[in-house]
């Protein structure tokens, strides 16, 4: 509403401007486009004034009082084109900050659409399709295979995998039996099973990150923008050499002629400018930056946290390590365990097949427990492969602690297949060049095991590690960071980010994927699926803020210079509206300089 507002009355001073020239210049009336820039303008100006006060009274200090100020001063005199210049200055430099910060409310349209819409409900041996919400605790659901859980609830048949990956950022399929809880938003196996729902659909796992992203949005970071810092000062120094100049001469005109040349359109253009520009230059590098805001907060990051699968790792399991009982040929081990489970849909089944042979062996009689593992004959042995306990019965597996596969051949232990998420070959340089720009607080925030979030961390060269935790721990962690370590960017990709992504000074999407509800919720989304860009993203915003203070304090230094010669009286308002047009050229150039920076990548 707020964008819309100020497109409007940018326009509004545009059509003013365009029946005035008309009024004075074709239709020889002067009078009447003095009475519509003064009544209009004055119009236009009382709206400034009051979203100023509003402003004034959130505690911020804007740089709009100054331009009021000048406005109204130069109406007062009679002088309404310098009014109307200033006006036009004033209201395109809001509109362009409204265009430099579109889409900085983040909506949850993609996370809606994610959300489960329909369940399964069982009633006396039938099955009839409902809306979610419409889901009552103790109701019987039947979750197919592929379709995501529609509620919190408890399994009463049936055992399936889960994919609980966008939930709690852990990557391995998750187990599940009769009397597990199943969480909402998870996705089904290729078993289909019988739930009751111990949650309705506004109470379940799914919700609560959506309620989560939604809190988080509507208590944002209080931040000072490095406009509003200026404003104070430099309102100061203008009303003191305005005043100044109208007691010693004794003339009001004086007063506006000053502020007309002290309107502030370094600090409503030229930061703006810089920052759009900013964000071309970063849109080049395969970075979106969604507000201005942003690039100035990313600017002056001190600590940076990451996620961990799909961030830091590629967030798919490859096979890591192949462990083979004595006198058991490792090829052979993956051999077996690869031919066994090639026609099953389970996750690991498939990285079994990324690492095994080009030929397998013929099996027959292939029989999958779901939950359980595979079972095949191969070469006249009965082949069994999958979780500890299924393939040996009898519990004489010594289980290892990372995720695998276990491989049995008539009842005898040949070894198991474990699976690691892969880092990215870029983490570790990642880590160690944003050590180098000053950020020396990296933390990893993982709904994985501490042992694995652990070895990761140190891999990459991690300084802290949160692991085991939700959507809603996470949010508790980046509010525990200390003040002296702020502002604080988060670095994720799944819907258990979101909420994160929101509740960070920045938040940072790994968006390579497509458009997700982590990009929605994002400052910034990453395009190219490399994590360097992170460094990228800092050393452009950096550079930016650095041209952007050289645009402002240019323009500054001129306005000073203008304004003690206005003092004296040898600047007429009009001819020193029209001197700001130069001003806005010269501070809108050096601005633009922010486009072309030069970054190494």
């Amino acid at each position: 509403m707020q964008k819309l507002s100020n497109y409007r009355r940018l326009w509004a001073v545009v059509g003013v401007g365009a029946v005035s020239l008309i009024l004075a210049f074709v239709l020889n009336q002067p009078f009447g486009a003095q009475i519509l820039v003064t009544v209009l303008g004055s119009l236009i100006a009382l709206l400034m004034f009051i979203d100023m006060v509003k402003t004034l009274r959130s505690g911020k200090f804007g740089v709009d009082l100054l331009a009021i100020t000048a406005v109204i001063a130069t109406l007062a005199i009679g002088e309404y084109w310098a009014a109307l210049i200033v006006l036009l200055m004033l209201t395109g430099g809001d509109a362009l900050e409204d265009y430099a910060a579109h889409k900085a409310n983040s909506d949850l349209q993609s996370l809606l659409e994610k959300s489960p819409q329909k369940a399964h409900l069982m009633v006396n041996g039938n099955i009839k399709a409902i809306a979610v919400d419409q889901v009552d605790v103790g109701d019987q659901l039947l979750v197919k295979p592929g379709e995501v859980v529609p509620v919190d609830g408890t399994i009463v048949d049936g055992s399936t995998t889960l994919d609980e990956s966008s939930l709690t950022g852990e990557s391995r399929p998750v187990d599940k039996v009769v009397g597990d809880s199943v969480m909402s938003g998870s996705v089904n196996g290729d078993a289909s099973i019988q739930m009751i729902a111990d949650q309705k659909a506004a109470d379940s796992q799914f919700q609560n990150i959506v309620r989560l992203v939604k809190q988080a949005e509507a208590q944002p970071a209080h931040f000072v923008r490095m406009a509003d810092r200026y404003a104070v000062p430099f309102t100061i120094l203008a009303y003191v050499i305005a005043g100044t100049a109208w007691i010693v001469s004794g003339d009001p005109v004086r007063f506006a002629e000053v502020l007309v040349v002290a309107s502030p359109c370094p600090l409503i253009l030229a930061a703006p400018i810089a920052l759009v520009a900013g964000m071309s230059r970063a849109s080049q590098s395969g970075i979106i930056v969604k507000t201005g805001t942003t690039l100035e907060q990313l600017a002056k990051v001190k600590t940076m946290a990451f996620d961990k699968t799909g961030t830091i790792t590629q967030g798919h399991l490859q096979v890591n390590q192949i462990i083979a009982e004595p006198n058991i040929d490792q090829e052979r081990l993956l051999t077996l365990a690869a031919a066994t489970e090639q026609q099953s849909n389970h996750i690991l089944a498939r990285s079994l097949m990324q690492a095994a042979p080009a030929q397998l062996p013929t099996v027959s009689d292939v029989k999958e427990t779901t939950g359980g593992g595979v079972q095949a004959q191969i070469d006249g042995q009965v082949v069994r492969v999958g979780k500890a306990d299924f393939a040996m019965p009898d519990g004489s597996i010594q289980k290892v602690e990372d995720t695998a596969v276990y491989v049995s051949a008539d009842d005898q232990y040949l070894g198991c297949v474990t699976f690691t998420d892969e880092l990215r070959p870029e983490a570790a340089t990642t880590m160690s060049e944003l050590h180098k720009l000053g950020i020396k607080n990296l933390m990893m925030i993982s709904g994985d095991r501490k042992s694995i979030a652990q070895k990761i961390a140190k891999a990459v060269g991690i300084d802290q590690i949160h692991a085991e935790c939700l959507p809603g721990q996470k949010i508790e962690v980046l509010k525990q960071v200390p003040e002296e370590q702020k502002p604080v960017a988060m670095v994720g990709d799944g819907v258990n980010d979101a909420p994160s992504l929101v509740t960070a000074d920045v938040g940072i999407a790994m968006g390579a994927s497509g458009a997700t509800t982590a990009s929605e919720s994002a400052d910034a989304v990453i395009l190219k699926d490399d994590l360097r860009r992170t460094v990228v993203a800092v050393r452009i915003s950096r550079a930016t803020m650095h041209v952007a203070r050289q645009s402002v304090m240019v323009g500054i230094i001129i306005c000073t210079v203008l304004m003690l010669i206005a003092s004296f009286g040898v600047i007429p308002a009009i001819f020193g509206a029209l001197l700001q047009e130069v001003v806005d050229t010269v501070t809108i150039l050096w601005a633009l300089r922010a486009r072309s920076i030069a970054i190494k990548e």
